[in-house]
């Protein structure tokens, strides 16, 4: 993401670690819960005792997990790198 892009940047980036923090705006929001709910509907399928119904709760969950972390991963401040205790100022 370039200066003007992390204006607009939907997370803000872990203090410690590589990732996303909590979302900065509604559309970061939207997409967690976009998320949470695919999870959740991964789940009540995967009650079935058919494995078809196992097979694609898997699927669901695996794809619903990349295109989170795709999408987190380029609309997070500064993009994803490790950061340390260093980079966060000191603080703890």
């Amino acid at each position: 993401m370039t200066e003007q892009d992390d204006e607009q940047a939907w997370f803000e980036p872990k203090r410690i670690g590589v990732g996303a923090g909590l979302p900065k705006r509604w559309p970061g929001w939207l997409l967690v819960l976009g998320y949470v709910g695919l999870m959740l509907f991964a789940g009540w399928i995967s009650r079935s005792e058919q494995p078809r119904d196992l097979l694609l709760a898997l699927l669901l969950g695996v794809a619903a997990t990349a295109a989170f972390l795709l999408i987190a991963s380029r609309t997070t401040r500064g993009g994803w790198r490790w950061r340390s205790r260093d980079d966060a100022g000191g603080r703890r």
